[in-house]
């Protein structure tokens, strides 16, 4: 983190034309016909135009080499000697809850100038934000975020073109997924394993349901992923087969539970600590999809230590900067075979004297798995995980 200083940064757009006349439906105005009061005769350039609006503030510039990523372009300098550091733990709508050291909680809104600044992201404070706020003299526990600090561990994916953090500052992500009632998706699993190591977070692949199938149709996907390095539990919300080795997992950690809807993310939850409270629904026996009783993120304390995110099932997970030539470096399988292509920019698809495809043919690498590495390059979606 760099030392304060006054920079310059850009501003989101707050004035534009209006998109049409308030009048358009009292005018009568032929297909052909364009009226000369109608026409553009000048474009403005300047602070109030359609241009990004840029301003000095006074922060902090972050070192982009350290590998931590930064919400906004500057982390601003608080404005209160009373603030203090919170840990954001929920997002609804225009209000943050926001946990402090001593695990009082407060309803804080947005500092004006943070919701200002121009950036990619969807949201500018997410679930796990480390923030400092400013606790209103005279309210009862309400405040104002007044700085965001560097995330890091921010699990994040596209979604209508915009930057979507789900859950920033985690150790580890356990994917959740369900043998049954719905299907196992293996080919969601893997985008997301992908989303976690490029944000330096650790993936856990967790089975749930297993109750609902026999234990040994899994053991092929089970040794696959095993014999990656990754961890698998295989547990089950009813009857707490895998439970005790789940919560070592989470044992004083900040995790994020992610997966589709319906894999039993909240009822794991409700059964390693039921003081929780977390709502639940069943799945449709008609579609096999779950409904969302979890809508926002939210982040739970454990009482045997540690925070968990639980998150909003999702169907699609499209994955945010990644270009095809760095989808390579996240499947473990396919990275020792790079070498041996023919050309250095291979993409291991329709190349010639390419290792990895011959590797696929050989059996050294599995075919589904090379299956996902395929619809990331191409930036498609599986017919299994549309909605």
């Amino acid at each position: 983190m760099g030392k304060k200083k006054k920079i310059r940064v850009d501003f989101r757009k707050n004035r534009t034309s209006k998109p049409r006349q308030k009048d358009l439906t009292d005018r009568v105005v032929s297909r052909d016909e364009v009226l000369d009061e109608d026409l553009t005769r000048e474009e403005r350039i300047g602070g109030r135009g359609e241009l990004t609006r840029r301003r000095t503030v006074i922060g902090q510039e972050t070192d982009d080499k350290s590998g931590v990523a930064t919400p906004l372009p500057v982390i601003l300098e608080p404005r209160h000697p009373d603030s203090r550091l919170g840990r954001v733990i929920a997002v609804q709508g225009l209000i943050c809850q926001v946990e402090d050291a001593e695990g009082q909680a407060y309803r804080c809104v947005i500092r004006r100038l943070l919701k200002r600044l121009a950036t990619d992201q969807r949201n500018v404070v997410v679930v796990g934000d480390q923030v400092h706020f400013h606790p209103l003299p005279g309210s009862d526990g309400e405040g104002v975020i007044e700085t965001i600090l560097p995330r890091r561990g921010a699990l994040a994916r596209t979604s209508k073109g915009k930057h979507h953090v789900l859950v920033a500052n985690v150790d580890q992500a356990i994917i959740v997924s369900s043998a049954a009632m719905p299907r196992l998706k293996p080919h969601l699993i893997d985008r997301m394993i992908v989303a976690a190591e490029k944000s330096r977070i650790e993936p856990v692949i967790c089975i749930n349901k297993i109750d609902l199938v026999d234990p040994a149709d899994l053991e092929p996907l089970v040794g696959l992923y095993s014999q990656l390095g990754y961890r698998v539990l295989l547990v089950s919300a009813i009857t707490g087969f895998g439970l005790p080795a789940l919560i070592r997992t989470l044992k004083d950690k900040v995790s994020v539970l992610s997966g589709q809807s319906g894999v039993g993310k909240s009822s794991l939850l409700n059964a390693i600590d039921p003081s929780l409270r977390i709502p639940v629904a069943p799945v449709s026996e008609d579609t096999e999809k779950g409904r969302h009783t979890t809508t926002t993120a939210r982040l739970y304390r454990f009482h045997f230590g540690g925070y968990v995110a639980d998150t909003p099932g999702i169907r699609q997970f499209q994955l945010w900067d990644l270009t095809p030539d760095e989808v390579v470096n996240y499947f473990r399988d396919l990275r020792p075979y790079v070498n041996g292509c023919r050309f250095p920019n291979c993409l291991h698809l329709e190349e010639a004297d390419c290792a990895v495809k011959d590797a696929v043919a050989d059996g050294l690498i599995d075919e589904r798995r090379y299956e996902s590495y395929c619809h990331l390059v191409l930036d498609e979606e599986v017919e299994e995980e549309e909605e």
